[in-house]
C-alpha cells in the first residue's frame, strides 16, 4: 500500500511546465521543399488519411492568402495533383466540414466496415469495463491518449475533470455515473486530470465569494476543498506550480466524493468497483495513474492525504 501525498509536490516526478512554453499556438510554416503533409502518410503510393486537420480546396476557399495572415490556425497543407497547396477554411466553416466528411468516410471505409461484426454488436447494446470522468479541453481525449475503442468506455467530460458530491445534488456528471455504475456496471471508474489546466487555475484564481453570474465559477467550486488544501500545502510556491499541484489534488477530492454515493461505495467496498485517479502531461506526453485503497475505517482523508495502490507512471 502506497500514501499518495498531493502536499509532496517537491518529489513530483513531472517537472512543472505552464502552458506559455507551449508551442501548440505557433503557426507551422509550410515548407514546399521538401514537402511534407501534416495529417496524411504514404501506403502503396498514396495518401492515407489520418485524423489530423486536412482541408480541401474548393469554390468556398477563395481569395485564402488574405486570410491566412489573419487566421494561422486554418492554415493546412494538402498535396494534390503532386502540388502542395495551401488553403484556410473560409468564414462559413465550409471547408471544416468538408473535412469532417471526408474523415467520417474515412472512419466508415477503415474502421466500421473492416470491423462490422464488432459494431453491429455494439448496436445490440453496450457493456463497457471503464466509466472515464475527463476534462473537456480539447487537448485531453481520453479514447485519443488511452487508446480506448468504441464500446470499452462511458465518458463523460466537463470542466476540470470534477465530481461534485452526492449531496450536491443533480449534474450531467452525477447522471452519468448512475447510468454508468447502475445499469451497465462498470468495473472501473477513471478520473483523468491533466496539465495546463484551464479550470483549476479558474478556480485557483477565484475569490473566496462565488460570482453568481459566473457559470464557470458555481461549477469549478466544487473543487474548492482542493483549493484550501493547495492554497495550505504549497502557499510558498508561485500560482504556475500551485495550479499544478491543485491539479492532482482535485484528482483525489474527486476520488473520495464518489466515495459519498451510496451505490458506488458499495460496490468499492465489495470489491466489484474500483476507483482510480489519472493524470495526463500533454506537455511531456507522460501518465500518472493510481487506485484508491479503499479501507471501511479510512473513508476521511488524514492530513490532505488518501491511500492508494498501484500507482504507476508512464512516459
Amino acid at each position: 500500500m502506497a500514501i499518495l501525498a498531493p502536499t509532496s509536490v517537491s518529489k513530483d516526478p513531472l517537472s512543472l511546465r505552464t502552458s506559455s512554453n507551449s508551442s501548440s499556438s505557433d503557426l507551422q510554416r509550410i515548407s514546399l521543399n521538401p514537402p511534407r503533409i501534416f495529417g496524411s502518410k504514404m501506403k502503396s503510393g498514396k495518401i492515407e488519411q489520418t485524423p489530423s486537420r486536412l482541408l480541401t480546396a474548393s469554390n468556398n476557399c477563395s481569395d485564402l492568402t488574405a486570410k491566412a495572415s489573419r487566421k494561422p490556425l486554418g492554415l493546412t497543407e494538402e498535396l494534390k495533383n503532386n502540388k502542395l497547396e495551401s488553403v484556410v477554411e473560409t468564414d462559413d466553416g465550409s471547408c471544416l466540414f468538408e473535412d469532417m466528411k471526408r474523415r467520417f468516410l474515412s472512419f466508415k471505409k477503415h474502421k466500421y466496415m473492416e470491423n462490422l461484426e464488432h459494431y453491429q454488436n455494439l448496436a445490440e447494446g453496450q457493456a463497457p469495463k471503464f466509466m472515464v470522468i475527463s476534462c473537456a479541453d480539447s487537448r485531453v481525449c481520453p479514447s485519443t491518449i488511452l487508446g480506448f475503442q468504441p464500446g470499452e468506455a462511458f465518458i463523460v467530460r466537463n470542466i476540470a475533470n470534477l465530481v461534485p458530491s452526492f449531496k450536491s445534488g443533480p449534474s450531467e456528471t452525477n447522471a452519468a455515473l448512475e447510468f454508468s455504475v447502475n445499469a451497465l456496471e462498470v468495473e472501473n471508474i477513471l478520473v483523468v486530470g491533466h496539465s495546463c489546466c484551464g479550470g483549476i487555475r479558474a478556480l485557483m484564481s477565484m475569490d473566496d465569494e462565488v460570482e453568481k453570474s459566473s457559470f464557470i465559477q458555481n461549477w469549478v467550486v466544487v473543487g474548492r476543498d482542493a483549493r484550501l488544501w493547495t492554497k495550505a500545502a504549497a502557499s510558498k510556491l508561485s500560482f504556475d506550480q500551485q495550479c499544478k499541484h491543485c491539479e492532482k489534488e482535485s484528482i483525489n477530492r474527486s476520488l473520495l466524493n464518489l466515495l459519498t454515493y451510496p451505490w458506488i461505495e458499495e460496490k468499492v467496498k465489495n470489491g466489484i468497483l474500483s476507483v482510480h485517479g489519472g493524470y495526463y502531461d500533454f506537455v511531456d506526453c507522460t501518465f500518472e495513474k493510481w487506485t484508491l485503497d479503499y479501507k471501511e475505517d479510512n473513508l476521511k482523508e488524514k492530513h490532505g492525504r488518501i491511500s492508494v495502490k498501484n500507482h504507476l507512471f508512464w512516459s
